[in-house]
């Protein structure tokens, strides 16, 4: 089997000496991340997914949440210090981030955006989130994600 091809995440996290597992499997296509949950078996609540925002001041956002959860946009305004927040638009995604729709992780993107993890997160000891391509996925600890992106944990979902 050949070797790995490594994503800016992966390198990021290797740089930061941080401990990952990676995990892939055959994607050619979008698809969300319950489906790919489903197809994997793995549980929601581990299983996060990043969306990019953009504030009223123009400045972009990272948001990771779990998959079967919706962004509260008031909450995530808040943490953010906006007034308000939208989500940015699908076709943004790779000039933004540098990473495609479904491959969007919140390691490594084009520049360090503020990034809020939902505070679920840190009840668990590892969590999934995207490798930085379609079929690649990292596991790691949260605090770690945190570490590596200048995050913090919010209260960002709709209840």
């Amino acid at each position: 089997m050949g070797k790995e091809v490594k994503t800016n995440a992966m390198r990021i996290l290797d740089r930061s000496n941080i401990k990952y597992k990676l995990n892939t499997y055959n994607c050619d296509n979008f698809t969300d991340g319950k489906q790919i949950a489903d197809m994997l078996g793995q549980d929601y609540n581990i299983s996060f997914k990043t969306l990019v925002a953009a504030g009223k001041s123009t400045q972009y956002y990272v948001f990771v949440i779990p998959v079967a959860e919706e962004l509260d946009l008031k909450h995530a305004a808040i943490e953010a210090g906006e007034k308000n927040i939208s989500l940015v638009h699908v076709k943004d995604i790779n000039k933004i981030t540098g990473y495609i729709r479904g491959g969007c992780t919140p390691v490594g993107m084009k520049k360090l955006y503020p990034t809020f993890v939902h505070e679920s997160a840190k009840t668990f000891q590892n969590i999934i989130i995207s490798g930085g391509r379609l079929g690649t996925q990292i596991i790691l600890n949260p605090d770690d994600l945190l570490k590596v992106t200048g995050g913090k944990y919010a209260d960002i979902i709709v209840h």
